[in-house]
């Protein structure tokens, strides 16, 4: 924890809570070795928000395409 903390410039009480919470939400993993703690990223939580990120940037390129579609009408009907 310690040496989490001093990389991060955070106090151990600030350090130990954010931990807990990334724990509590399932995106840390934390395994006991003696007295020492090791802490991974799980990469599922990561995966699923990649895959979520991905569609709803699907969804903004098809608007934006509409929109750039709808523009290029109006300008042809001004030129008329």
């Amino acid at each position: 924890m310690g040496e989490i903390a001093n990389r991060l410039g955070l106090r151990q009480p600030q350090a130990s809570k954010h931990l807990k919470i990334l724990s509590d939400s399932g995106i840390l993993e934390t395994k006991a070795d003696g007295n020492r703690r090791i802490y991974r990223l799980r990469p599922e939580p990561f995966q699923a928000m990649d895959a979520w990120v991905k569609s709803f940037r699907q969804v903004m390129e098809d608007r934006f395409d509409r929109l750039e579609d709808y523009l290029r009408e109006l300008q042809n009907e001004e030129q008329s």
